[in-house]
């Protein structure tokens, strides 16, 4: 699990050149500090994905970021902290006491399924059963739920509140999200 350090001190940390680096970005500022870090010449990447919304008026496809709240960039240790310095960069994500490395293949493998015209969607690895749910897509959608247990990867179980009874049923993980103010990673 990656940690995150407040206080990274490049005095005692030295980066692997040419390599990738996840950079924790204030919310919903994930595009923007890709463009500020782009325009200081320091390699960056989010990987983008087209989602419709819906406005009362009109829907719309806007492009996404399918990671929430990282940058990914490829910087040497002169950069260090420019990226630091940049607004909209918090702070770089650590694992096991140093800044966590992203393979380019991985980066790669973001990049190439971005630019595939597959529907994606990143949802955290796992749920905590009780979580309070809501239906997104298919016949059911719009009906809200307790997640009671996740089956496999592809799978999970609902309680439905509508029914007014305890039904439970199978249903994909993309097609559910978590009502607001729920958390969803087990703690």
């Amino acid at each position: 699990m990656a940690e995150s350090i407040p206080g990274d001190h490049f005095s005692e940390v030295k980066l692997q050149d040419s390599l990738w680096y996840a950079v924790y970005t204030r919310s919903r500022f994930e595009k923007r500090l890709m463009e500020l870090l782009s325009a200081k010449g320091i390699e960056a990447y989010v990987p983008l994905h087209k989602v419709v919304r819906q406005w009362s008026d009109r829907k719309k496809v806007v492009e996404e970021p399918l990671i929430r709240s990282y940058c990914f960039v490829k910087v040497e240790s002169p950069d260090y902290y420019e990226v630091l310095n940049t607004p909209g960069a918090v702070r770089y994500v650590w694992f096991s006491g140093r800044p966590a490395t992203i393979p380019e293949k991985q980066i790669d493998i973001l990049k190439s399924i971005t630019s595939s015209m597959v529907e994606t969607k990143s949802l955290p690895d796992t749920f905590r059963p009780g979580t309070r749910v809501r239906i997104n897509g298919g016949p059911l959608m719009g009906l809200t739920g307790e997640l009671v247990t996740i089956a496999n990867k592809k799978k999970v179980i609902l309680r439905l509140d509508q029914l007014q009874q305890v039904i439970s049923f199978t249903i994909s993980p993309l097609l559910i999200d978590v009502v607001s103010g729920q958390s969803m990673l087990i703690k």
